[in-house]
């Protein structure tokens, strides 16, 4: 990871970050709702809390959706770290 002197991150490696967690929440989100309603026949519920929904369908539901979350912000974040350290590796300036 491109690192400032001092061990952390770079600014331009903060907002790639973000901007990549974002876009991959997004798309994961996307991929979720998809996913539920062929695999239950229902649509994917927006409020979890609301009574109409079973508690089991509410705890699934969050447990996937948590732990689809994570795996997106996991890749995203070494997404954009390799593609910063290639980018630094090549621009290097000896």
């Amino acid at each position: 990871m491109v690192l400032q002197e001092h061990g952390e991150p770079t600014l331009a490696v903060k907002i790639g970050t973000v901007a990549a967690t974002f876009a991959a929440g997004w798309v994961a989100q996307k991929l979720i709702k998809v996913a539920w309603e062929k695999a239950t026949g229902s649509e994917a519920p927006i409020d979890v809390d609301a009574d109409e929904i079973p508690v089991v369908q509410a705890i699934v539901f969050a447990a996937v959706t948590g732990g689809v979350a994570v795996l997106a912000r996991r890749l995203a974040r070494q997404g954009v770290s390799k593609a910063f350290d290639r980018r630094a590796d090549k621009v290097s300036v000896v």
